[in-house]
């Protein structure tokens, strides 16, 4: 059986269980709170407004991009370990968007939907290995495409024949840089894999004659720099559940992944300092240098060492560090479209970093990241924390009050029925949500 084959194969016939349903849930509650800003015009976003003067033509390639574009915007919004990338922002605009074309679609068809699109993901990323990120794609943009094509080949119940034709179709078309990060066009890459899927899964519909073998396999030759391990995309499928296991990582802060131990790291600095009595201003007065170490290559995302804006300040870990020293979070203020915080500046030049060339480089395992932050005082003391990406997973986010927090300008009334709605017991809660998305 070929690559395709036996992933369509999977795609078509096998069943998510019922955790995996409820972490689906859980999955679009937490989109639903990184989304509603931008679309509710509650923070700066130029992006979206503009966006709509070219695709505001209501159609469902347009929607599923509008859409992938506002829940990315705020880099809030989920990722997935394996998939090295955000999944969430690319499977579900693309399924919110076609749900126009199946009003009757049940949540078990959706949710079922979703959770074949991430295992896809997880499947893609390490099949791709950590190589198709080192080589400059942005996994989002790229693998996202072909996770968007499978959810809705899923929930398009199409046969293993034309879900075939689809991966193939959505392969030629997967594209996107990690150049772009820092700019509108970083978030616009899950509305351009949204609208890829859409458009993949259109051409099938209408017939389109398209490779159904060896396309994969050459889009993951062609990407991998020869360290591909396409078995990777069927062996055990399920076995668990992706969106279970390693699952969805729900953010605390609206900055890259790659950022939060060190912002972490720098909390318990802060932390440890007011605990001896001594008042904030003495320790932000006192540092004369922050040094912030990781294994090699662990900075690969977080590469802006001086922002120009509060976009580029999101994958700044002098920015990110000097923000959690000063105010014991990351606002989204501090980070959203337009000027920095000025306030911030001075503290993050005094930011160093320096990779411990004794740590196992990052690519060869992203799990084993850290961030040890060390701030040197004008008495010579120094005080030193370590965080682990471990550690910070094992913190659960709230992502109920991530939710609450994003709809607390709607009515009492507004906000429980659309919490309700998040459930997805019954199809009228999935209309709801439907036309919450429409953009």
């Amino acid at each position: 059986m070929t690559l395709t084959r036996a992933l369509a194969e999977r795609i078509v016939h096998s069943q998510p269980d019922h955790l995996a349903q409820t972490k689906a849930r859980e999955g679009i509650r937490d989109f639903l709170a990184v989304s509603w800003p931008v679309l509710r015009g509650q923070v700066p976003d130029s992006g979206l407004p503009a966006l709509r003067t070219v695709y505001g033509d209501g159609s469902t390639r347009s929607q599923a991009l509008l859409l992938g574009y506002a829940s990315h915007a705020l880099d809030y919004d989920d990722f997935h370990a394996d998939f090295r990338g955000h999944p969430s922002v690319v499977i579900l605009p693309a399924l919110f968007a076609w749900h126009q074309h199946q009003p009757q679609a049940t949540p078990e068809q959706f949710l079922d939907a979703y959770a074949i699109g991430v295992e896809v993901a997880g499947r893609l990323g390490l099949a791709a290995s950590q190589q198709h990120y080192a080589l400059g794609y942005h996994n989002t943009a790229t693998l996202g495409t072909l996770a968007a094509a499978a959810a809705l080949a899923r929930f398009l119940r199409l046969d293993v024949v034309a879900t075939a034709t689809l991966l193939g179709i959505a392969a030629t078309q997967a594209s996107g840089l990690r150049a772009q990060f820092g700019s509108a066009i970083k978030p616009l890459h899950a509305g351009f894999a949204a609208e890829r899927a859409v458009a993949a899964a259109q051409l099938t519909l209408a017939g389109i004659d398209g490779k159904q073998d060896g396309v994969l396999e050459a889009f993951l030759a062609a990407s991998s720099n020869g360290q591909a391990q396409p078995e990777k995309l069927s062996e055990n499928w399920g076995a668990p559940w992706r969106i279970i296991t390693p699952g969805l990582e729900f953010k605390p802060f609206p900055t890259c992944a790659g950022t939060h131990s060190a912002a972490e790291a720098a909390r318990l600095l802060r932390q440890e300092w007011l605990t001896s009595g001594q008042p904030l201003e003495a320790l932000l007065d006192n540092i004369v240098d922050i040094s912030v170490a990781f294994p090699p290559g662990g900075d690969i995302a977080a590469s802006i060492q001086v922002p120009a804006n509060g976009i580029e300040a999101r994958f700044s870990l002098e920015y990110v560090i000097a923000a959690m020293l000063m105010y014991d979070d990351l606002r989204l203020e501090d980070f959203a479209e337009g000027d920095l915080n000025h306030n911030v500046m001075p503290l993050a030049a005094k930011v160093r970093r320096t990779p411990d060339e004794s740590a196992p480089p990052d690519a060869i395992n992203p799990a084993l990241r850290f961030h040890e932050v060390t701030l040197s005082l004008k008495n010579g003391t120094q005080m030193r924390q370590r965080r682990t990406r471990q550690e910070s997973l094992a913190d659960a986010v709230d992502v109920a009050g991530k939710l609450r927090l994003a709809l607390r300008q709607e009515t009492a009334e507004r906000q429980a029925r659309i919490l309700e709605s998040c459930a997805l017991g019954t199809s009228d809660d999935l209309q709801v949500l439907a036309e919450l998305f429409r953009v």
